[in-house]
């Protein structure tokens, strides 16, 4: 099999420059796993890197989708295989970089997803299901598949009901296609939170309120900015008048941040496979250890 490279972290951890700097160094391109960042306008609030931050290091995957579109872990899955691909075939090096847990997992178990257009109908029904009813629909058609699903996670328990609704198997055989080494970087909580606070200032200093402004006045919807959480859900609070006054909007949207980083860390901590290394040390040299002796 093709080999390929993972870099994943948390928000604010340096994975995105790490990757760079490595990708530099083993003439790599980067497909960039991150659910937001195929958005085209979703710059700030993404974290996505600038021109002069990749270094002249070709970046895929990044503003392949309009606000609004429909964009699935199966279409990050497809295009991601196409990019690794042609990456292969120019005789250079695949690395993906990037914090979407599912999305990285897509890829490097090689989850068997589908490749049909969501049914509205059926869609429209899931979402307006209860949780009893959800589990319901499984249980009438897939009963097995509950044994290995959270009950209590909604949103699993939806993708779970679409798929028995239009006839797919829940439970299905992963089949990788790429022999991965997978790198994951890390700093103790207390600097991370450090990290992600001077992250969240330096972009709400640069625009990141105006960025939302725009999205809205291009045509984004307000149910697309919801959805996509966090900086864009509470940001779309604040302009809508939700919040007491910016230092409430500040206060809850750096709390959410915090808890997605540790709800990160402890997605990616289910792998027993992930190298992980010490950022406040040699993390350039660490990972160029483990790359050597992946590609030899």
């Amino acid at each position: 099999m093709e080999k390929l490279v993972v870099v994943c972290g948390t928000n604010a951890s340096g994975k995105s420059g790490l990757g760079i700097e490595l990708a530099l160094k083993y003439d790599a391109e980067i497909v960039s796993a991150d659910s937001r960042q195929v958005f085209t306008g979703l710059d700030l609030g993404s974290g996505k890197v600038t021109k002069e931050e990749m270094k002249g290091i070709r970046h895929h995957l990044i503003d392949v989708a309009t606000p609004n579109d429909f964009f699935s872990m199966s279409n990050f899955q497809k295009l991601s295989y196409a990019a690794i691909d042609d990456i292969n075939s120019r005789g250079k090096k695949a690395f993906m970089v990037g914090g979407t847990g599912l999305y990285v997992n897509s890829v490097v178990d090689g989850y068997n997803l589908t490749t049909k257009d969501p049914d509205p109908e059926t869609r429209k029904r899931v979402l307006e299901a209860s949780r009893e009813e959800l589990i319901d629909i499984i249980k009438s058609s897939q009963p097995k598949a509950l044994e290995s699903l959270d009950l209590n996670n909604k949103r699993r328990l939806e993708r779970a009901a679409e798929k028995a609704l239009s006839g797919e198997p829940i439970i299905s055989t992963n089949k990788p296609l790429y022999e991965t080494l997978l790198i994951g970087v890390t700093w103790p909580r207390e600097v991370l939170y450090e990290r992600i606070k001077e992250r969240l200032d330096r972009r709400l200093d640069e625009g990141m309120i105006d960025e939302v402004k725009n999205l809205r006045a291009n045509g984004a919807t307000d149910d697309f900015l919801y959805k996509l959480g966090l900086e864009y859900r509470y940001i779309l609070m604040y302009l809508r008048g939700e919040f007491k006054s910016f230092d409430d909007f500040y206060e809850t949207l750096f709390t959410e941040i915090r808890h997605l980083a540790k709800e990160q860390m402890t997605w990616f901590r289910k792998r027993t496979d992930i190298n992980w290394i010490d950022m406040r040390k040699d993390p350039f040299g660490e990972a160029s250890s483990l790359i050597d002796r992946f590609y030899q």
